[in-house]
């Protein structure tokens, strides 16, 4: 059996106050908060989700709030940069925005690529590029508009211990296609139309440490909860240690550490995060699994308020 996954599904990181998060994702980058609820194996901390208008896999980032919590620092072991895609042409808007909001940026270039590269409040780093794959997001949020908007991942960079483990793992267990090595990165890219452009840095930098500022996992795409079960069963005949299946609501998910100390994940497309509030108002109010519902005051108690702003 051999399996290929479609890419990333989601990317999940640590940030320090949520209205901070919120200000940056939604007030800056015009992400839209497509649902927010907590981390169900610590209700005491949100768990916010940002994406396109429909919320689809590859377009989702996710966050921890801990406000108040000790820094991280970004290294092995990680997602060390986030990549964004956006329409062809909209990289000048992008850099009017980071300016508007004295967000510093650097520009270079990764094969044959042009990137605008900045951290957010928190220490994140990310990454804008054009793509011309991907649908357009139809959400407007101020002044960003479904033509200059951001699609959805355009990939991720990772820090890997062991490269050439990880590399491996990417190529012969998860599906990816080798690209093409240059300036110490490894370019692998998946079927799908987003999230799709794996770089990975050749060469260690240091072991990370977890902390705000720092991603904590990265989720690749399964079809649906059949599709899951034999991603299982391969990544376990391929010697890793995989968990049981895990009810995230939104989707399920597995996990699994590969050889170069990244945490994977493997998440269902399915059911999506419209089944338990409608497309039009996702994210508008606080959301708990069912096990969490009768200590709903209690949590919303403890949970520090925010909410969306439009900072234009």
């Amino acid at each position: 059996m051999s399996k290929k996954t479609m890419g990333i599904h989601h990317i999940t990181a640590i940030v320090g106050h949520p209205q901070e998060n919120v200000d940056f994702y939604a007030g800056v980058l015009g992400l839209r908060l497509v649902k927010q609820t907590v981390n169900f194996d610590d209700p005491g901390t949100y768990h916010l989700y940002f994406g396109n208008n429909g919320g689809q896999p590859g377009t989702i980032i996710t966050f921890f709030p801990w406000a108040g919590a000790y820094q991280g620092r970004i290294g092995d072991g990680q997602v060390g940069v986030t990549s964004y895609a956006v329409p062809s042409g909209a990289m000048e808007f992008w850099e009017k925005r980071l300016e508007k909001f004295q967000i510093p940026f650097t520009k270079t270039e990764r094969f044959g690529e042009k990137y605008l590269q900045f951290e957010d409040t928190h220490g994140l780093r990310l990454e804008i590029v054009e793509r011309e794959q991907g649908e357009l997001n139809e959400w407007t949020f101020g002044e960003v508009t479904p033509e200059v908007a951001i699609k959805g991942f355009g990939g991720a960079t990772l820090f890997s211990a062991q490269p050439d483990k990880t590399a491996d793992l990417l190529e012969r267990v998860m599906g990816l296609e080798f690209v093409a090595s240059a300036d110490d990165f490894i370019r692998f890219r998946s079927s799908g139309e987003i999230g799709n452009v794996i770089d990975l840095k050749a060469i260690p930098t240091g072991r990370g440490q977890m902390g705000v500022g720092t991603v904590h996992h990265i989720a690749w795409r399964a079809i649906d909860d059949e599709d899951q079960l034999d991603w299982q069963k391969y990544v376990a005949s391929n010697g890793y240690g995989v968990t049981p299946v895990q009810d995230r609501n939104y989707f399920n998910a597995i996990y699994f550490r590969e050889h170069g100390e990244i945490l994977f994940e493997i998440a269902t497309d399915p059911p999506g995060f419209a089944h338990d509030e409608s497309q039009e108002t996702m994210g508008g109010k606080l959301m708990l699994p069912s096990r969490y519902e009768q200590l709903r005051e209690r949590i919303e108690r403890k949970l520090l308020p925010f909410e969306v702003r439009n900072l234009d």
